[in-house]
């Protein structure tokens, strides 16, 4: 234990402030509580991240200390190392089991580890002082994206009027749930269902899965992507069965202001046989299109979030592991990480590493080359389930009527269906 440590000590001291922070992520659970805060304290100093150092020195004084220990699981989420806070806050939990702001804090951690399951048995351990808003709600969140829908729904079902402050999270909750009802008439919603628990979660179609590693730690999302005019043709190709299927005719194409966007919304406007317009706020009954809504940041539009009559919005690559603060009615495919077909990028040729660089022709010249694309699938490594058109189109047929309902809630986590992906 102390050689990993160590370890974690030497890359801070050569530089690696990251590197050592993974090195503590694989040891947090393990070593001893005292040791953790003083690596916390190091690697706080080193960020300068005051208030996380101070909380930090603040559990070294008073190891016992139940709120100091809760303030420390406090500024480890607040600066993105949840995996640091569960140990601390855990402790806090055993010295005080009735401190409500550990147990909230606690689960909150669980859930940014993706670890749904076990927040939920850390509730149930705590029974005895859960109170409807917000514990019972945590449990019913958390128990839908540990697959465990029985309890999801009876949770949810005793469920008071939470008044105005929690109405946003119990309809959310009483979304995700409506669309697993209709999910589960046409869909597997187990470890491997990556569609069904994409719509349930986001409330967003996933258009196609990844044809390589699927039973390799993919399970349907890719990791890297080069992506190519075939691939935007295939998932624009979805786009279309989908309004198909579910009976909507908007009258136009929103253009993004981005380049990426503009040329795949021109080569939409084509496919669906629909005019463009620029986008617009509140703009209805048309098809708001994006190439990566990440890349827009703070540019991406906040009506987006509102869902304006009509409106559908399509995003090619959607990112899994970051997702954007908008989620995708339609969503091409999933990704960590993407090169666009007319982006620089590198490949091997005679000459070894070549730069390949970005493809100077006009938007409208890259879109007629996505248009004339071959859509049909890649058949990748033949280990990923079949994905026909009919088999698409009915599990829309099917769950059409709760699609297009509330705001545009992102969820970060991947709920049951896991991916490998690079940290």
């Amino acid at each position: 234990m102390t050689t990993e440590l160590d370890d974690a000590r030497r890359l801070l001291a050569e530089g690696d402030l990251a590197g050592s922070v993974q090195a503590v992520r694989s040891i947090a659970e393990r070593v001893p509580l005292q040791d953790l805060a003083t690596m916390l304290a190091e690697l706080a100093t080193a960020a300068g991240f005051a208030d996380l150092t101070s909380a930090a020195h603040a559990v070294l004084d008073a190891p016992a200390d139940p709120r100091a220990l809760t303030v420390l699981g406090y500024e480890c989420i607040e600066y993105g190392i949840s995996f640091a806070a569960i140990p601390v806050l855990g402790q806090a939990l055993r010295l005080e089991p009735t401190l409500h702001q550990a147990l909230a804090e606690l689960v909150t951690a669980l859930e940014d580890e993706f670890r749904h399951a076990e927040a939920v048995e850390v509730l149930l351990a705590h029974e005895a002082i859960l109170r409807p808003w917000p514990e019972r709600y945590l449990l019913a969140y958390n128990a839908i994206l540990s697959a465990d829908l029985p309890r999801a729904r009876a949770e949810f079902a005793a469920l008071p009027d939470p008044g105005d402050e929690w109405t946003f999270a119990r309809d959310r909750v009483g979304r995700m749930l409506a669309r697993a009802d209709r999910v589960e008439a046409v869909s597997a919603l187990d470890h491997r269902d990556l569609r069904g628990w994409q719509f349930l979660s986001t409330g967003g179609y996933l258009g196609t899965l990844s044809p390589y590693g699927f039973d390799a730690g993919m399970t349907g999302r890719w990791a890297y992507v080069g992506d190519t005019p075939a691939q935007c043709r295939h998932g624009l190709d979805r786009l279309a069965l989908t309004l198909s299927a579910a009976g909507r005719r908007p009258r136009s194409v929103s253009l993004l202001p981005d380049r990426a966007d503009r040329i795949l919304g021109l080569a939409a406007a084509r496919v669906l046989d629909l005019p463009t317009r620029e986008f617009e706020p509140g703009a209805t009954d048309t098809v708001v299109v994006a190439y990566d809504l990440r890349t827009l940041a703070d540019n991406l539009p906040k009506s987006l979030y509102e869902r304006a009559p009509g409106q559908i919005l399509y995003e090619h690559a959607t990112c899994w592991t970051r997702p954007p603060a908008v989620a995708a009615d339609v969503s091409g495919l999933l990704h960590q990480t993407i090169v666009e077909p007319w982006a620089a990028t590198q490949r091997f040729g005679g000459e070894g590493l070549e730069q390949v660089p970005a493809d100077p022709r006009s938007v409208t010249e890259i879109a007629e080359d996505i248009v004339a694309a071959d859509g049909t699938p890649d058949p990748g490594d033949g280990a990923t389930p079949p994905d026909p058109d009919t088999t698409f189109a009915a599990f829309v047929a099917e769950t059409c009527d709760t699609w297009l309902t509330g705001p545009r809630t992102p969820t970060r986590s991947p709920g049951p269906v896991r991916s490998s992906y690079f940290t």
